[in-house]
């Protein structure tokens, strides 16, 4: 049994600053007068009324940000002057972090030694990686056949829309905003329904370091409306998406029969994590742990299919179930608390609804499996042994602390059993063989392949996944191309 202590108040230390639409710079409220709740996981309570963004917001949002891309300060910015309100918005980040920090905590109920020691400073990370982007993202010439000067311009796509989940809502907003405004595009950006605090929170933010109006808008409100209008709307350039594999599919069908805008998606996951019996024992040992129980389990990398070679297999999930037990449930604003709630009630529930058909087909539940306490979405963070490769636990991702452990004998079985999946976001292997190593990052099928570790990021490396996990990358030089359109001019000289 997991160590579990009290949930939460309600409202530890938060402000609730900004719950209205932001468009054109000003701060509204839904057309349509609508509100809805914002809750708090770690107790079920109501935290704050938001506005209830719909089709007719995002439709001022777009018009304001088409004005803002076409005829307002912003075109006639340098990129340098565009990151310089980068690396401003950065500063004022950090500068409020302690306060953002809390309300991450109290909005998606992740512990808030993990809001700051991990959310924040890879948030202002990202800006500033980006901020140092917007003047060096430019064209080339080009040598070409006769009498001609050919070059190529890098420009701005436009005006984007950019849908972000609930899992990382801050971070999945600078991933999102950092390389779209260092481009010089503009921005309608729809927050999750379960966590909209403080994407509204950093948008005011960016009105106070300067982001001339309509740049930056914000639309809160449930997943069809605002984000079905955004992929639907024929005056939106680029949607750029992060979610379910399921939402992907409607946002580029949508996309597909409006506009032809351009698309990027960052998608599901089930990534094998590999295990070989030569690897350092203790480190993959800790790195299981936290390649899955991380963020309540809540991320789309998570490695939840252990893969464990058969010579160390009773022995490896004996030690993990020994620091699974010991893992600390409860109150996230508890500064020792290793896990708070999944975020919503929904996401409870799909995830026992998992851990019930794990065992049902068969898996063995070697800890964990229940509630914890009786208020607020707490999961025991739980393991399943003897998983075989056709089991629900094993297909579908999850999302949450449930960890599926399948043995395997040799090389050449686990690459083939790692790649049977729709899925290819990322992947891991444990092992002191660099042949291994090697042999194993080339031939699993995923976007990112860490060795001997598990979820280190940085904002210069790119993210996202092959297969069903999604089109194109986040983070790094490459998620630029997104956001650029690339004109050649050639000129007869």
């Amino acid at each position: 049994m997991a160590t579990a202590t009290a949930p939460a108040p309600t409202k530890p230390d938060v402000q609730i600053k900004y719950t209205k639409c932001l468009i054109d710079g000003q701060w509204v409220d839904a057309a349509s007068g609508k509100t809805f709740e914002t809750i708090n996981p770690a107790t079920g309570d109501v935290i704050a009324q938001v506005a209830e963004g719909d089709a007719a917001d995002v439709d001022k949002a777009v018009k304001a940000a088409r004005k803002a891309f076409e005829s307002g300060p912003w075109p006639k910015m340098s990129g340098a002057e565009r990151g310089r309100l980068m690396y401003k918005l950065a500063d004022l980040i950090e500068k409020n972090k302690e306060e953002l920090a809390r309300l991450e905590t109290l909005d998606n109920g992740k512990p808030l030694r993990d809001s700051l020691n991990a959310d924040l400073p890879l948030t202002v990370a990202c800006y500033r990686y980006y901020a140092g982007w917007a003047d060096k993202n430019h064209g080339k010439t080009i040598p070409v056949n006769g009498p001609y000067f050919c070059y190529t311009r890098h420009e701005p796509v436009g005006v984007v829309g950019q849908i972000i989940p609930w899992n990382f809502p801050m971070l999945m907003q600078a991933w999102k905003w950092g390389p779209a405004l260092a481009m010089g595009n503009t921005v309608i950006l729809k927050p999750a329904e379960q966590t909209p605090l403080t994407a509204l929170y950093v948008a005011q933010l960016a009105l106070e370091a300067g982001y001339p109006q309509g740049v930056v808008n914000v639309i809160p409100g449930m997943g069809p409306g605002p984000g079905g209008a955004i992929a639907r709307h024929m005056d939106i350039d680029k949607v750029a998406f992060t979610g379910s594999t399921e939402v992907g599919h409607l946002i580029m069908e949508a996309a597909a029969k409006s506009n032809l805008k351009r698309v990027s998606l960052e998608l599901g996951g089930k990534s094998p994590n590999i295990v070989f019996a030569d690897a350092d024992m203790d480190a993959a040992i800790q790195g299981a742990y936290f390649a899955l129980f991380f963020n309540q389990g809540q991320c789309c990398c998570a490695g939840s299919r252990l893969f464990v070679e058969e010579k160390i297999h009773g022995q490896f999930v004996e030690k993990l179930i020994g620091i699974a037990k010991s893992r600390r449930v409860g109150d996230p604003f508890d500064m020792k608390t290793h896990q708070g709630p999944q975020v919503s009630r929904e996401q409870f529930d799909r995830v026992m609804g998992y851990i019930d058909k794990g065992n049902k087909e068969g898996a063995k539940c070697v800890t964990g499996g229940g509630r914890v306490g009786d208020r607020g979405y707490f999961i025991e963070p739980t393991v399943f042994d003897g998983v075989r490769d056709d089991m629900t636990i094993a297909q579908e991702e999850i999302f949450g602390p449930v960890l599926a452990v399948l043995p395997f004998k040799d090389t050449d079985e686990v690459v083939q059993r790692a790649n049977r999946s729709m899925y290819g976001l990322a992947a891991a292997v444990w092992t002191k063989d660099i042949e291994k190593a090697m042999r194993i990052s080339q031939s699993v099928r995923a976007g990112t392949v860490w060795v001997n570790c598990y979820d280190v990021f940085d904002a210069a490396a790119p993210f996202g996944g092959f297969k069903m996990s999604g089109v194109g990358r986040e983070l790094g030089e490459y998620a630029l191309q997104h956001y650029t359109e690339v004109k050649t001019v050639t000129m007869k000289v």
